[in-house]
Parts: structure tokens; C-alpha cells; sequence
């Protein structure tokens, strides 16, 4: 009970920010990010486009990817017409397949640029089945998936630039309290909701993307750490907020609940605040594998907290994204291991 009062009145936490912080709030201790390279995916709309505006802001230079140019040129223009000078590069990406997300790496990496900060935010609620090109379930591939091969094929480069200009590297990946509610064998549910061996349940696939976020950072900090990497990577639940992630379901329905939990909801500027603490405010220096709630840490499921599970996700992930290794998920089986612990 007292959380949630915490969070109806916007008090701060041990960081100095609650759920009333803004974006613009929890960065005006680093204002000077002329430094930085960032991407961030799905900056095109919502609390990436947020993110994006404020980090331009403090003077980071931006990678916008985007499975829309014309959507991420607009997203350019309402940038640069608060704050021009600012640079941004757009190439395009589209997260739910494997090969965009190699050439969209490849592009990046011919440019030769820095890279100090990434931030997986893009995120899809499909109302409805459907597969991925690689034969993937769709908002698994797009939320989960896809931000893992990118973050993979990147991280050499993010622990080459914090090596060589001495800024810390910092990865955040954005998931969501909704990671709790999944439960269970979560490669074995793929496996079946991918072949339609049980129904589907847009609600399931989107925790189970979202839980697959959570491990992610959990085995990526480890990895990191192995690597003696100068790069930090931790996960954030931005809060209830609607943005065009409800697009599948606008209509009469999903206008009625908004309207009833109205009063949980955040503003754009609020959601963006715990992305942005987490990417560039300096009190989480050396901060690794911990999982962010306004501007505060947070705690995850037990599930979600499971060392064992999340290398079981990333060696099956590591598996699944090797280049021509799965066409059509025919291999699937082979790649699943000890099943999850519940």
C-alpha cells in the first residue's frame, strides 16, 4: 500500500526522483552529452521519440533506426525544430527480422561513429498471430529477438568506443511490470505459440517478450563483465502509459480502460524519465544487471531474478539468431534445453 502512494503522489525515492519526474527533470545533472552516440529504437512516436528529443537536448548525437523513414524524418524535423544543430542519422530497421537487423549493423558500422549508448525501447502488442519472416512469433521477434541480435552485433563496438574515449558504455533495455505475469516453460510456450499448438493470447506473448527483456540484461551484464567491458546494461519498466503500442486495439474497448485507470496513467515526459536516468544520469556509474521503476530499483518476478534461466534464454537466443541456422523454426526443438523453473 505505501508503494503505491509513493506513486500516486509522485514522492522520491533513494535517487532523488519519483513517478512525477520528467525526462527533461532526471537529466539536468548531465547536460552536456555533445560526447555521446546514441541509438534508440522506436523513436519514431511516444517514450522513444521523448527519449530522443531530450538526449538531442543535452547534445548527444543520434541513430535513429526505423522500419518508417518517413516517420523517422518526422521525428527528425520535430527534433531539430526545438533544437537545432542537433545530428541525427537515420537508417532503416525493421527489429522482427534478423537480416534487416544485420544490414541495419552493417550500415552503422561503415559510418564509422562512436558508439556510447543504446537503447532497446521499440515495442509491438499484436492483437493477433502471426509469424516473422525467420518463422518467429511476431512480438517475440520484435520486442525480444531482434534487440538481442542488434545489442550482439554491437557490442563490440560499445566496448571499443568506452575503451578508447573512456566514457562508460550503457545499454537499457526497456520492458515492463507486465514481465511478471508470465509464468512457466517459456521456450516450450514459444515453440507452441509459434506452431499454433495452443491459442493465441496477445496478452501472454507481449509478458513473455517482456520477461525475455528481463533475463536479457541479467545474462548480458554477465557477459559483459566477462568481457571486462567498460559497458553497463540495465532494464526499465517505464510505467502505464498510452502510447501507439495499443494501436492493434484502439477502439471502444481499450478507450474504455484507459479511461478507468486514468489515474495510474503517466505522461509521455514522466515515461521517458526512468529510460533516460538509466541512460546517462551519473549516479548509476558502474550500475549493472538491475532492473529500474521510476527512476528507482525496482524488483523483478522470481522468474525474472532466475541466473539460471536467463543464460538459458541467451544461449538459446545466441542459437536462434545464428545466421541460416533456423529457416521456418525447423530446428527449434533441438535448440530448447532444461525447461524453465517456476
Amino acid at each position: 500500500m505505501f508503494k503505491q502512494l509513493k506513486y500516486f503522489i509522485g514522492s522520491a525515492g533513494p535517487s532523488g526522483f519519483g513517478s512525477k519526474s520528467t525526462a527533461e527533470e532526471v537529466t539536468e545533472a548531465c547536460p552536456d552529452l555533445t560526447s555521446i552516440t546514441a541509438i534508440i529504437t522506436g523513436a519514431t512516436s511516444g517514450i522513444g521519440a521523448e527519449t530522443a528529443r531530450v538526449l538531442a537536448k543535452r547534445g548527444a548525437r543520434l541513430i535513429l533506426p526505423a522500419r518508417s523513414l518517413k516517420a523517422a524524418e518526422e521525428a527528425k524535423a520535430r527534433i531539430i525544430s526545438e533544437c537545432p544543430g542537433s545530428e541525427i542519422i537515420i537508417l532503416p530497421l525493421d527489429l522482427s527480422s534478423l537480416a534487416s537487423v544485420r544490414s541495419f549493423v552493417s550500415l552503422f558500422l561503415s559510418l564509422d561513429l562512436p558508439l556510447n549508448l543504446l537503447i532497446n525501447n521499440a515495442g509491438k502488442f499484436s492483437d493477433r498471430h502471426v509469424v516473422s519472416e525467420d518463422g518467429v512469433e511476431m512480438t517475440f521477434a520484435t520486442n525480444y529477438l531482434g534487440h538481442f541480435l542488434l545489442t550482439k552485433l554491437l557490442l563490440e563496438k560499445m566496448a571499443e568506443t568506452a575503451k578508447m574515449t573512456g566514457i562508460e558504455g550503457r545499454i537499457v533495455n526497456v520492458s515492463s511490470t507486465i514481465h511478471s505475469w508470465f509464468t512457466g516453460d517459456g521456450i516450450q510456450y514459444l515453440d507452441n505459440v509459434t506452431r499454433k499448438k495452443i491459442p493465441y493470447d496477445p496478452t501472454k506473448a507481449y509478458s513473455f517478450s517482456k520477461l525475455a527483456n528481463v533475463l536479457h540484461t541479467k545474462a548480458l551484464s554477465k557477459k559483459l563483465k566477462e568481457m571486462k567491458a567498460n559497458v553497463t546494461a540495465n532494464c526499465v519498466h517505464p510505467g502505464i502509459v498510452r502510447t501507439r503500442l495499443t494501436r492493434d486495439r484502439e477502439g471502444l474497448i481499450t478507450d474504455v480502460v484507459f479511461f478507468l485507470v486514468s489515474k495510474l496513467l503517466k505522461t509521455i515526459p514522466q515515461a521517458a524519465s526512468t529510460t533516460c536516468y538509466v541512460a546517462v544520469h551519473p549516479a548509476l556509474a558502474g550500475v549493472s544487471g538491475k532492473y529500474f521503476s521510476d527512476c528507482n530499483e525496482s524488483t523483478t518476478s522470481k522468474l525474472a531474478s532466475n541466473d539460471q534461466e536467463a543464460l538459458r534464454l541467451w544461449e538459446f537466443s545466441d542459437k536462434l539468431t545464428i545466421e541460416k541456422a533456423i529457416v521456418g523454426f525447423k530446428s527449434f526443438t533441438s535448440l530448447r534445453t532444461k525447461q524453465f523453473i517456476v
